[in-house]
């Protein structure tokens, strides 16, 4: 005969009564963080292979630079295309880790907040110009389709952006808005390091990355600032963000 207290142990946890608890496999979970830890590790080497080969760099260099076989890259990564999504991913995440360290939403004014966003963006493209330039024209990427990864990223980056801001700015201003002319931001930020970068490390910097930066934190703060005024708010950029934006 049941007990009472495991009759009610059973109907906390909504399982039926009798039923045996379903349990991880704990090997499974082994193998998820074995094959992450493993991805993690050739995107690693690709960044490094990417720097000294260049954007037309093959698998079998990633794989050679990880010290493995190249049947063993393709164990853990579908084809070109899934790794290439996993470094656009890689970059997405540094891009992000880096700029929110460096600034601060809370006492930083709006002005401030985008140059220092320019300057540790473009601090990490210097870092990788040759991550930058495989991103933007990888051979990795042949179908329509999945060029389009980049892309996604972007959104969902600048979706990200956009709920943080919202959680700062005035209930007037929503995530849809700021949504847009966050992807728009991404959008001219990628058409002007293209340019900056090059197609070639052989190439001259076409501007040095001072100026650069200075022109990005000019073109960020244009597109916020027009999209700003055709929602009839007008920004003070001297103020933090929290406190910047007022009704026209």
């Amino acid at each position: 005969m049941r007990h009472g207290g495991q009759q009610r142990s059973d109907r906390a946890s909504g399982s039926a009564p009798g039923a045996v608890p379903k349990r991880v496999d704990a090997r499974t979970e082994r193998w998820r963080a074995h094959r992450l830890k493993v991805r993690a590790e050739f995107v690693d080497a690709a960044f490094r292979a990417l720097g000294k080969f260049g954007p037309e760099v093959s698998m079998g260099d990633i794989a050679k630079e990880a010290g493995a076989a190249k049947p063993k890259l393709y164990r853990h990564f579908e084809d070109k295309t899934d790794l290439y999504n996993a470094i656009v991913d890689r970059v997405r995440d540094l891009l992000w880790e880096r700029i929110t360290a460096g600034i601060d939403l809370t006492h930083d004014s709006a002005r401030e907040l985008v140059r220092r966003g320019a300057d540790e963006y473009m601090r990490v493209v210097t870092e990788h110009p040759n991550v930058f330039r495989f991103m933007l024209h990888s051979h990795f990427t042949q179908q329509a389709d999945e060029s389009e990864r980049a892309l996604q990223s972007a959104r969902q980056s600048a979706r990200r952006a956009a709920e943080l801001f919202a959680g700062l700015l005035d209930d007037r201003i929503d995530v849809a808005g700021i949504e847009l002319v966050t992807y728009s931001i991404f959008g001219a930020v990628a058409s002007a390091t293209d340019w900056w970068i090059g197609a070639s490390r052989a190439q001259e910097q076409s501007m040095p990355v001072e100026n650069f930066v200075a022109y990005l934190a000019e073109s960020i703060s244009a597109l916020a600032e027009a999209n700003a005024r055709l929602n009839g708010i007008t920004i003070n950029a001297d103020l933090p963000l929290h406190q910047a934006f007022s009704a026209g």
